[in-house]
């Protein structure tokens, strides 16, 4: 399973919704229930289940899904070195 296939699951999951279909150009605007609470706990479920750490500035430089799979497959390659 790729990144963008596991992160999909993971936002099914936090937003307990299996129809959610991820796109690279997909911001919290899109999703209804994708408030400052919600956006926490999808960064911590996204920690847990990559095995990544996710810095504040990180955060603040992605604006999309797409710049934030690129970040998480980034930190993923740093990862595994």
């Amino acid at each position: 399973m790729n990144t963008k296939d596991r992160l999909e699951k993971v936002f099914q999951h936090v937003f307990d919704d299996p129809a959610i279909r991820i796109y690279e150009e997909m911001t919290a605007d899109d999703l209804e229930d994708w408030d400052s609470v919600m956006h926490i706990n999808l960064l911590v479920t996204i920690e847990k289940e990559f095995d990544v750490r996710f810095t504040t500035e990180d955060v603040m430089e992605t604006a999309n899904v797409g710049q934030f799979i690129s970040l998480l497959e980034k930190k993923l390659a740093t990862h595994a070195r």
